[in-house]
């Protein structure tokens, strides 16, 4: 009889779904040992099937492009309640803070918009953890591994409605370089001015 019970008793929990379990919770934290792993195993993947520096950053590039549309796709399943950002300063601070701490465990340490292009904006950060791990060959000096993340952020953000291009930099440690399509830049004047 008790057994009975308690099959009843399991049977009337709701199931959830993984896809409806928001990102925050559950454990947050992994292994920066496994990161690392995980990573240079990718690094060293792509590596063997490139014959040089350009082309590797390329298809590292390509690879975090993947991971940033399932990236969006998972957030907004996800968190239903958040809204979708309309306006380009809003979208670049969502960028900066949800998905870097959803990625990262920590936001990115600044956002800043060039003096010169007012499609250009960079995204800046100290130590990127995909360059932490990672020792670069003297033959191999101009490699940045962040283009990883830099796809990420441009998969994140053209999916979302702000086409752009992103690249990383060696600069103020890792500089990302976002530089929006025109009609992005006259798409926000417009919502400005409403």
């Amino acid at each position: 009889m008790e057994k009975l019970e308690v099959l009843k008793m399991s049977s009337m929990r709701p199931r959830t779904n993984i896809l409806d379990r928001p990102l925050s919770k559950g454990k947050s934290e992994v292994s920066h040992a496994i990161v690392a792993l995980l990573f240079s195993e990718v690094v060293q993947y792509c590596q063997s099937r490139v014959y040089t520096v350009p082309e590797l950053q390329n298809r590292l590039h390509e690879l975090g492009q993947d991971v940033g549309t399932r990236i969006i796709d998972l957030h907004f399943m996800r968190e239903r309640s958040s809204k979708r950002e309309t306006k380009l300063t809003q979208m670049l601070l969502f960028v900066k803070t949800t998905v870097w701490k959803n990625l990262f465990g920590k936001e990115a340490e600044k956002l800043e918009h060039a003096n010169d292009d007012e499609r250009t904006y960079y995204i800046i950060e100290k130590q990127p953890l995909v360059n932490t791990f990672i020792s670069v060959p003297k033959d191999k000096g101009s490699l940045n591994c962040a283009n990883f993340t830099a796809g990420i952020v441009e998969a994140v953000l053209t999916h979302c409605g702000f086409p752009c291009k992103v690249t990383a930099h060696w600069h103020k440690g890792t500089t990302y370089m976002v530089k929006f399509e025109d009609f992005v830049i006259a798409r926000d004047k417009q919502l400005e001015d409403k």
